[in-house]
């Protein structure tokens, strides 16, 4: 199937999304406090382009389970950005207002422009292979960050999130509706499907990255 060869093709990219300091640190609760709120903040940002994303897979979504889908994860991820992100945010201290003021990281703008323009430019299988990573790739270093938490983890709220079976069974929805819109691609739609499979994946890496680095744009 489509999702096999994909993840098997970027098998070592994820084995090396886990093994980032990001992580290694949030699941030791060593993470330092200044990161992840780099982190909150700019994933807070991305959720609000990644929902119009969906939403978009849903308007192209070829039936009515697929459309309810997307259309309901457009929903969740605006969901976890006033809830969980929400708590973070609160305990740093900062408000909505400081949300809406923050600029988008170079990478957290290159990444959802890319998602915003596969899912309306693209062809809906295509689309549906550029969202499926940050599905993905969240519920597997979840579930690693999980079985290794230190106990009190101050970031407790977030691999919970991603750790939780019912985001599990979102995820292998997702998987299934794209291997479904796989088989009934053509051959240039299924080699596209396995390019921006591999960009988002990309994009995943280089998020966690710049959030620990402090990638940002240069002083003007």
């Amino acid at each position: 199937m489509f999702s096999e060869q994909a993840w098997a093709q970027n098998l070592r990219l994820i084995a090396a999304i886990q093994e980032m300091p990001f992580n290694r640190e949030l699941a030791a609760g060593t993470l330092d406090a200044a990161r992840f709120q780099r982190y909150i903040v700019q994933d807070s940002l991305y959720l609000r382009r990644y929902s119009r994303a969906l939403a978009v897979c849903a308007a192209k979504a070829p039936h009515d389970q697929a459309a309810d889908f997307f259309a309901n994860s457009a929903r969740v991820a605006i969901a976890v950005e006033q809830s969980m992100h929400a708590g973070f945010l609160e305990q740093f201290g900062l408000s909505g207002n400081d949300l809406n003021d923050a600029t988008m990281s170079p990478v957290c703008q290159a990444y959802t422009d890319f998602l915003i323009a596969a899912c309306y430019e693209r062809p809906y299988p295509v689309a549906v292979a550029a969202v499926l990573p940050c599905f993905w790739v969240y519920e597997d270093v979840g579930r690693a960050i999980a079985k290794t938490a230190a106990a009190e983890n101050p970031y407790q709220a977030w691999i919970d999130t991603y750790s939780d079976e019912g985001f599990a069974a979102a995820v292998r929805q997702a998987i299934a509706l794209t291997d479904e819109a796989a088989r009934c691609a053509g051959s240039s739609e299924l080699q596209q499907m396995f390019e921006v499979f591999k960009l988002s994946t990309l994009y995943e890496h280089q998020f966690w990255h710049s959030a620990y680095s402090a990638l940002d744009w240069p002083p003007i």
